[in-house]
């Protein structure tokens, strides 16, 4: 079973990538690099929550674990 901690840091590494992807999009679509961090940020913080309460689910499920 998973510690919650590296649930956690887990998390944090996703979103730091997944932040510096979507804040070259967002610079790349609206040509602003305040539009383009605003975006990364919401989406980073959206997809944090929704990581962590997912993996943490899924800690929970027995299925398919010997």
């Amino acid at each position: 079973m998973e510690t919650r901690r590296r649930t956690v840091v887990k998390a944090v590494v996703w979103a730091a990538l997944g932040w510096v992807t979507m804040a070259l999009v967002g610079l790349a679509f609206t040509g602003s690099v305040a539009a383009g961090g605003t975006m990364a940020s919401v989406n980073t913080v959206v997809g944090l929550v929704c990581y962590v309460a997912y993996e943490r689910i899924w800690a929970g499920v027995r299925w398919g674990r010997w």
